[in-house]
C-alpha cells in the first residue's frame, strides 16, 4: 500500500515524537545517568530522522528531476516523454495529468504538422508564383511557380531578391521592384515559355511575422483569362453591331426599294419622304457608330483647373438638371471635356428614366482627398440584377419598344461604360445605388492627389 505524502509526514512526526522518550527511558532503566541517557537519544535519533527525511522526500526529488527532464523536452521541441505514475497517491494524480497534458501537446503539434504540410503542399503547387521575403530583403519562401518564373527553376530561399530580379525582363523587373499591385505584359525568355507574350497581375502585401517586417509577392499569369473575356467582349460587340446594322440596314433597303419602285411608275411626290426616311436611318447608324468610335478611342485624360461657374454654365445648356447644395471654392483639377461628356451622358439617362425634370439634380462635394459627383434622379431606379451589369460596355437597359424581348435593346450600352472609362482614367471611380424612395444616385468620385502644388 502507497502512502500518501500528508500520511508520510504525520509518520514522520509521530516517529520524532515518540522515539526519543522510549530512547530516553530505556537507557535511564539501564542505570545511566539524564545527559548520557540524552545524548544516546539524540545519537539514535539523527539517523533515524534523516532517513525518514529522505525517505519523505525522495519521490518529490524523483518528480523534480522528471519535470526538469520533461521541460527540457518540451523546450526542444519533443513531447514524447511520459512519467511513470510513481510515489504517493498526489504525485501519481500529476504525472497522470502530466501525460495527459504531453498527449494533448502531441496530438496539437500532429494536427499543426499536417496543416503546415498541407499549406506548403497548396503553396508549392499552386499555379500562382510566391515569393515572401525577409526585411534584408532576402528570399525566405518561393514556391515552384516562383522558381520556375524567376530562377530557371533552381532554389531561391537566401538569396537576395534584386540580385534575383535584376537578369529578368525589364517590365517583370519594375512590377517585382515596385510596392503597388498593377497589371503587365512581359515576353518571356526562358523555360518552356520562351518567347511568349504572357500578362500577369502583381499583387504585393507588407507584414509582420514574428515581429518583424515582411512583403508577400504575388504574380498570377492573366493570358488566359483575359483573351476568354476578350472573346467574349468581340462577341458581345459582333451582337449588338449586328442587331444595329440590321435594324437599319433593313429598312434602308425596303426604302430603297419603294423608292426605285415609285420612280419607276413616275410618282415622285412620295420619294422626297422615302429619302428622308433613308437619310433618318443613315444618320442614326452614323451617330451609333461614331459613339462606339469615341469609346474605343478615348484620350488620356489632360488635368487641368477647372472654374465651377463656366463649367456647370456650359453643362446646363446642355442637358438640364437642377444644382442641389454649394458649389465648391477651390477649382476641380480634371480634363474638363471628358468629365463633361460624362456628366452629360448621366444626365441624359436621368431624362430618359422617366424622371420629372424638375427632380433631377447634380451635387458636388470636395474634400482633400477626392472631388465627388452625384447624379440624382426620381426615375424607377435599376433591379440588383441590373445595377451588377449596368457599367459593362455594350449592356443597355433600354428597350427599343414597349414591347421588345428581353436583348432587344435600343440603347448602344455605352453611357455609362463611357462615364466609367473616363473615371477610372481619372484614377476615379462610378458607383450607382437606389435612392431611398426610388430613383437613382450615380456617384463619380475623382481623386485630388495630382492637384499641382499651391492647392
Amino acid at each position: 500500500m502507497t502512502l500518501s505524502l500528508r500520511a508520510r509526514a504525520l509518520l514522520a512526526l509521530a516517529t520524532a515524537a515518540v522515539v526519543p522518550p522510549m530512547v530516553i527511558l530505556g537507557v535511564r532503566r539501564m542505570g545511566l545517568e539524564s545527559g548520557t541517557a540524552l545524548a544516546v537519544a539524540v545519537l539514535v535519533m539523527l539517523p533515524l530522522l534523516a532517513w525518514l527525511a529522505a525517505a519523505w522526500l525522495a519521490p518529490l526529488l524523483r518528480l523534480t528531476r522528471a519535470l526538469e527532464g520533461a521541460v527540457l523536452s518540451y523546450r526542444d521541441g519533443d513531447f514524447s516523454l511520459n512519467l511513470a505514475p510513481d510515489g504517493p497517491r498526489e504525485l501519481r494524480a500529476l504525472t497522470r495529468l502530466h501525460a495527459d497534458m504531453g498527449t494533448a501537446l502531441r496530438e496539437q503539434r500532429q494536427h499543426l504538422a499536417q496543416r503546415e504540410l498541407l499549406l506548403d503542399t497548396v503553396v508549392q503547387n499552386t499555379p500562382v508564383a510566391l515569393v515572401l521575403t525577409s526585411p534584408s530583403g532576402r528570399i525566405a519562401i518561393a514556391n515552384l511557380a516562383a522558381r520556375q518564373l524567376l530562377g530557371d527553376g533552381r532554389s531561391l530561399v537566401g538569396l537576395d531578391m534584386a540580385a534575383v530580379i535584376a537578369p529578368l525582363p525589364e517590365a517583370l523587373r519594375e512590377a517585382l521592384a515596385s510596392e503597388a499591385d498593377q497589371l503587365f505584359a512581359v515576353t518571356l525568355e526562358n523555360g518552356v515559355d520562351k518567347g511568349v507574350e504572357e500578362t500577369f497581375h502583381h499583387s504585393t502585401r507588407a507584414f509582420r511575422l514574428q515581429g518583424q517586417p515582411h512583403r508577400l509577392r504575388l504574380l498570377r499569369r492573366m493570358t488566359r483569362e483575359l483573351s476568354r473575356t476578350e472573346v467574349a467582349t468581340w462577341k458581345r460587340v459582333i451582337r449588338v453591331l449586328s442587331h444595329e446594322l440590321n435594324n437599319s440596314l433593313a429598312p434602308i433597303s425596303s426604302l430603297a426599294h419603294s423608292g426605285a419602285e415609285l420612280a419607276r411608275r413616275g410618282d415622285t411626290e412620295r420619294l422626297p419622304q422615302v429619302l428622308a426616311s433613308i437619310g433618318e436611318r443613315a444618320a442614326h447608324l452614323h451617330g451609333f457608330l461614331s459613339g462606339y468610335a469615341s469609346f474605343a478611342k478615348l484620350p488620356n485624360p489632360r488635368r487641368e483647373a477647372v472654374e465651377w461657374a463656366p463649367f456647370l454654365n456650359r453643362l446646363a445648356t446642355l442637358g438640364e438638371f437642377n444644382l442641389d447644395g454649394e458649389v465648391p471654392a477651390e477649382p476641380g483639377w480634371f480634363d474638363a471635356a471628358q468629365v463633361e461628356q460624362a456628366l452629360l451622358n448621366l444626365i441624359k439617362n436621368a431624362h430618359e428614366s422617366g424622371s420629372e425634370p424638375d427632380e433631377i439634380a447634380l451635387r458636388l462635394a470636395q474634400t482633400a482627398a477626392e472631388l465627388r459627383i452625384e447624379v440624382l434622379d426620381r426615375g424607377p431606379g435599376m433591379s440588383e440584377a441590373v445595377l451588377a451589369q449596368a457599367l459593362l460596355p455594350f449592356y443597355s437597359t433600354k428597350r427599343s419598344e414597349p414591347g421588345s424581348k428581353p436583348g432587344n435593346q435600343g440603347g448602344t450600352g455605352l453611357g455609362l461604360a463611357l462615364a466609367r472609362e473616363i473615371a477610372e482614367a481619372h484614377d476615379g471611380r462610378i458607383a450607382l445605388g437606389n435612392r431611398d424612395g426610388g430613383g437613382l444616385r450615380v456617384v463619380i468620385s475623382l481623386p485630388r492627389s495630382g492637384l499641382p502644388p499651391g492647392r
